[in-house]
């Protein structure tokens, strides 16, 4: 009978055990999802303060019409990182959705770079605002191989922007630079050495 009490209580502990186990386990999981969107939270609040700090920036202009009239120049598909102030790789954009990563298929003319984004804001830049472009590494936080960013420079009101983006095909990006180098003419390779000296410096 002793032996049977023994067994019993035995018993009965390891199912207590296993019961706190399992409490200490789900209470675990709670603080963690808690504890995330505390940070999503968080997040959020920085973005929309950024937001806010960048709410003089002009609304982003729209295709015009007869753009596709043109001769295209190159057209690429691929992926939309980032926009940046330029020269400042980590100081992001997010206003009029230009923080907001996307695919994007981009199209350039003598009319300037139409930017078309599935899922975010479509937005143009004349030819008169292009101001230069380049390969790079590092922009808003994401940091990829030696070239693997095309950066396009480009003014829209009183503020230069660097918008970074990657190509399906990553051998394409020498082909953009030269094409919009050439469009934006001596003035951009001035404006090509100055930004990115600027960026590397920063990187640094």
């Amino acid at each position: 009978m002793t032996t049977l009490n023994s067994l019993y209580l035995l018993a009965a502990e390891q199912k207590s055990a296993d019961v706190t186990d399992w409490s200490a386990r789900i209470s675990w999981v709670v603080g963690l999802l808690v504890f995330i969107a505390f940070v999503y939270w968080l997040m959020r609040q920085g973005w929309k303060w950024r937001g806010s700090l960048q709410s003089g920036l002009p609304e982003l202009a729209t295709t015009p019409e007869g753009f596709t009239d043109g001769e295209t120049l190159l057209t690429l598909t691929g992926r939309y990182h980032a926009s940046t102030t330029a020269g400042q790789w980590l100081d992001r954009i997010v206003a009029h959705g230009l923080g907001t990563r996307s695919r994007v298929e981009l199209t350039l003319t003598g009319q300037g770079l139409d930017v078309v984004r599935p899922g975010a804001a479509d937005f143009f830049v004349p030819a008169a605002a292009l101001r230069e472009a380049r390969l790079d590494k590092a922009l808003a936080g994401k940091v990829l191989p030696e070239g693997g960013l095309l950066v396009i420079t480009w003014a829209h009101g009183e503020t230069l922007i660097d918008s970074g983006f990657r190509s399906d095909h990553a051998a394409e990006h020498q082909a953009w630079v030269d094409a919009v180098n050439r469009l934006t003419g001596p003035a951009g390779d001035h404006t090509t050495s100055t930004t990115t000296s600027t960026t590397e410096g920063t990187a640094r």
